[in-house]
């Protein structure tokens, strides 16, 4: 065999495999849980499900736009590829230094801890409540170190191969859109009550925030800015459990016929993840009443509404939905966030070592260089604070990757365009006025987490310029 094809990636990846990716890297655990803070932040049942759908379509608008950059540099590293070729190295450069250092990493930590939070249902042991180490402020919990042997372990079989990787994704993808499926509708069979759908609904569009102040709900009407306000704190939820739909063109040059399929998965897989967050998100309201969903214990939404439909066992039914939902969608993560830093590599903008392949084609290094620092994010125990951090930097990145098209059509109409994006200019332009809405407002009542966040991503700056004097240093 040729060393040099030996050693470049093997397109395996068919549109089945694709769309589970695209699905399995979106759902995670937030279905389960973020619909407690929609509901105590704009009240009524109608304004939480329009959050779900409106962040369905936005989502939808994003990919279908996405389509046509992936048909036009089928390559591996996608978005950064995209943002390179629309701009320049340096604005590719703080995508991918925001990816690397919270973004993909503090994802995949925070969905680590998640499974094995769940875990613990199962074995208490695992639970972050036994503390294996202190010393001043700093500890390990039993918890922290399941999730970095998740990490590690998800690292090793993703090494192996791609097929490896892609088999875990299509059969846990599968396995937790079923069970999806299955909660849903035992739930409106088993659960759903019609006094309670009927109270949840009886006045569904006004708008109030809940607030528990000792031991009593506090209603507060939202009027003016305020309600825009509380819409950005809930659409920042909804969108961000629909977030990583784009991991899977960092893997392009993986995907058989990319240019078309690419497209057709990030259609196809956001539209199921779509349909069914809407869905379930019915079947809360149809089980429980408002107040049980916006102070469910520790924002579970999903455990308060399985208790209803299953009893006793409900808890324990969720709890393994959610370590098969979080162990796959970790899957899909780690499997495409290397391909990020292997052509940051290749662009001298990274570990050199990033951009070597192993015998089984796949970016080793890069993979392990990610769970190297994804497991220290394990042990800060910050992951949350971090994601929080960077939620200005991923909107205004993803507006920026759009915005290329329109750049991109003006700057190389020469370029073969297999898939065009849909709706374009209309659609395309609203998602940017939408996603640049939400950070203005996020920037004005989120402060405190938009500013470091912007912090964050400026850090890069210093960085690229570092980078590309080693670059230069190398090339003398």
């Amino acid at each position: 065999m040729d060393i040099n094809q030996s050693k470049s990636f093997k397109p395996t990846l068919g549109l089945l495999d694709s769309t589970m990716i695209v699905a399995g890297s979106m759902i995670g655990s937030g279905i389960f849980i973020v619909t407690a803070e929609i509901a105590r932040s704009v009240g009524g049942a109608g304004w939480i499900t329009a959050m779900w759908v409106l962040a369905g379509v936005v989502t939808l608008i994003a990919a279908l736009s996405y389509g046509e950059l992936s048909g036009m540099y089928p390559k591996a590293g996608g978005q950064y590829v995209y943002l390179r070729e629309a701009y320049n190295p340096f604005i590719a450069f703080l995508f991918g230094w925001t990816q690397f250092g919270v973004i993909q990493t503090g994802t995949i930590a925070a969905v680590a801890v998640a499974f094995a939070k769940f875990t613990a249902y199962l074995v208490p042991a695992f639970s972050e409540k036994n503390i294996l180490f202190s010393t001043g402020g700093f500890q390990i919990t039993a918890a922290q170190i399941v999730a970095i042997i998740s990490i590690i372990l998800l690292t090793f079989i993703n090494t192996r191969g791609v097929k490896h990787g892609k088999f875990i994704q299509t059969v846990f993808t599968l396995a937790k859109l079923l069970s999806l499926f299955g909660l849903i509708i035992f739930g409106f069979m088993l659960g759903a009550k019609a006094e309670i759908w009927h109270a949840n609904w009886q006045d569904p569009w006004n708008h109030f925030s809940l607030q528990m102040v000792n031991g009593d709900t506090v209603v507060k009407s939202l009027t003016g800015l305020a309600f825009f306000g509380a819409i950005a704190v809930s659409m920042k939820g909804s969108l961000f459990s629909s977030d990583a739909w784009n991991n899977v063109t960092f893997i392009a040059a993986e995907i058989k016929n990319p240019a078309r399929n690419i497209g057709r998965s990030l259609f196809l897989g956001t539209f199921i993840v779509t349909i069914i967050y809407v869905s379930c998100n019915l079947m809360y309201l149809a089980v429980l009443p408002l107040h049980d969903i916006a102070f469910a214990a520790n924002d579970r939404v999903g455990v308060a509404a399985a208790e209803k439909i299953f009893g006793g066992i409900g808890s324990g039914i969720i709890a393994v939905m959610i370590m098969i939902s979080t162990f796959g969608c970790n899957n899909g993560l780690i499997l495409s966030g290397a391909r990020i830093y292997y052509t940051m590599a290749e662009d001298g903008l990274f570990f050199r070592k990033a951009a070597e392949l192993n015998k089984n084609s796949v970016p080793a290094h890069g993979l392990w260089i990610q769970c190297a620092w994804a497991s220290m994010l394990c042990l800060t125990g910050r992951y949350n604070d971090l994601l929080a951090l960077v939620i200005f930097g991923v909107l205004i990145f993803y507006v920026l990757t759009i915005l290329g098209i329109f750049i991109l059509r003006k700057k190389r109409p020469d370029i073969e365009r297999p898939y065009k994006a849909l709706g374009y200019p209309l659609l395309p332009m609203i998602y940017v006025v939408v996603a640049l809405s939400l950070a203005a407002l996020l920037l004005v009542f989120e402060s405190n987490y938009t500013l470091p966040g912007l912090g964050i991503i400026l850090l890069g700056i210093p960085l690229y310029f570092l980078a590309m004097r080693n670059k230069g240093k190398a090339a003398v």
